[in-house]
């Protein structure tokens, strides 16, 4: 039993060290990466739009305008103008087509001001629709028109699922579900015989 337990100890003191100087290694490690500087961010003065979620930031004032980004929330941009309705704030946003884009008034609150501080600023040109074919006056559809067929579900082919053999292990191996039932009555076995040596 005796020879159990220094076994059990020196098993256990040989992972402790190997353990400490693997924290060693790594603690020594970690001081040799360089740390990395941070830059001050840079701040701006004067009225400033806070997004509380999350709002699409627009080339133009109006949904008709192409999405340009996003605002995420908590994040805050340079308020400098704002539509002539008050509905859209004008704010700088960088990768935009000169730096500025557009949020919803109602999606953003201001801070530090108001928005009829801001000055109006004057709205991009609308993008471009394609154009849409008219008929010219006096000219009849000839002909009928033939609908088109919708497309129709085509099931894909079969998934392929490999099989793997499964090696014949021979019946030479040694169930692990015997050692540690061996394990439980020994151990049911040494309780017991403590409990009775208490007792004698």
């Amino acid at each position: 039993m005796r020879r159990l337990f220094k076994s059990l100890f020196l098993f256990v003191s040989l992972l402790g060290l190997l353990a400490a100087s693997g924290l060693k290694g790594g603690l020594s490690l970690a001081a040799q990466l360089p740390t990395e500087t941070l830059q001050p961010t840079a701040t701006f003065g004067g009225p400033t739009v806070f997004a509380s979620e999350q709002v699409n930031v627009r080339a133009g004032p109006g949904t008709n305008y192409d999405q340009v980004g996003v605002l995420v929330a908590g994040q805050t941009a340079p308020a400098i103008g704002r539509s002539t309705a008050n509905e859209w704030v004008q704010i700088e946003y960088p990768g935009a087509p000169g730096n500025r884009a557009w949020v919803f008034a109602l999606l953003v609150s201001i801070r530090e001001g108001t928005i009829d501080a801001l000055p109006v600023a004057d709205a991009p040109p609308t993008p471009t629709l394609p154009p849409t074919p008219t008929l010219e006056a006096g000219l009849a559809v000839v002909g009928t028109l033939t609908p088109t067929r919708l497309p129709t579900f085509t099931p894909g082919p079969p998934i392929v699922q490999e099989t793997f053999d499964t090696p014949d292990l021979g019946g030479g191996g040694f169930p692990p579900a015997i050692a540690i039932i061996g394990f439980f009555v020994i151990g049911v076995f040494a309780g017991v015989v403590a409990i009775l040596r208490q007792r004698a």
